[in-house]
């Protein structure tokens, strides 16, 4: 029986759960914006706790990836690694944009004509940009994940073949762009979504070097200056 602690810092929501074999047996979320830095590490203590066990107890730790928000990204690594380090665990990582779309109920529309042909999760990059990939209804990324700004003919051709799911924190603000053509869900990558995919990785021995790692950035980070006067 292997319990796995997955942590999800990536995008505006900040979420972490506990699960045993797949089954969960805490699960905390923040939804107020932008806390990771605050909030992850006491997130962890309350999950911990409230399933009564110890870092050391778990068989491993699970971060999201990637891509996502930078300072996020950082927070979840660096926090993971920590976890990892300190209790002789695993580190295993997966890819946010598979989260969000694990979120999307995949698979879906598999052997239905009313499901989606195709599924675009949409992660916010601000201004009309999004990272994104697209996937298949079971669940197969069949694009390269990419930082693309969104254009009335973006992904014209999976629109033109079927029904198009978009989802992700992005997928609201592009479905004017799109001119309201395919499924828009407003949503979050969340920890409970990690649980599949980090029990496949887990058992596929999938693990990541806890010195060495780092996230999915897919964008270089850009320090800005601030317009306020300071003296």
């Amino acid at each position: 029986m292997a319990k796995i602690l997955c942590i999800e810092t990536s995008a505006s929501a900040l979420s972490v759960c506990l699960a045993e074999d797949g089954r969960i047996l805490a699960d905390r979320v923040c939804a107020e914006p932008r806390q990771q830095a605050a909030l992850t590490a006491p997130l962890v203590k309350e999950v911990l706790d409230a399933a009564g066990v110890t870092v050391k107890d778990c068989d491993a730790v699970c971060v999201s990836a990637g891509p996502g928000s930078y300072t996020g990204l950082r927070v979840g690594a660096s926090t993971a690694k920590g976890l990892a380090f300190g209790a002789g665990i695993p580190l295993l990582a997966v890819g946010t944009l598979d989260v969000l779309v694990q979120g999307a109920g995949c698979p879906v529309g598999t052997g239905h004509d009313d499901g989606p042909s195709f599924i675009v999760p949409m992660l916010d990059a601000r201004r009309m940009e999004v990272y994104t990939a697209v996937y298949t209804p079971d669940g197969k990324r069949i694009t390269p994940v990419e930082a693309h700004v969104v254009t009335a003919d973006s992904f014209a051709a999976q629109r033109a073949r079927g029904k198009v799911l978009f989802v992700g924190d992005g997928a609201l603000k592009c479905k004017e762009v799109l001119g309201g053509d395919g499924l828009f869900v407003d949503a979050q990558p969340l920890a409970r979504n990690m649980v599949p995919l980090a029990f496949e990785a887990f058992q596929a021995g999938k693990f990541e070097d806890v010195a060495y790692f780092e996230p999915f950035y897919l964008k270089d980070f850009v320090a800005t200056v601030s317009k306020k006067q300071l003296w």
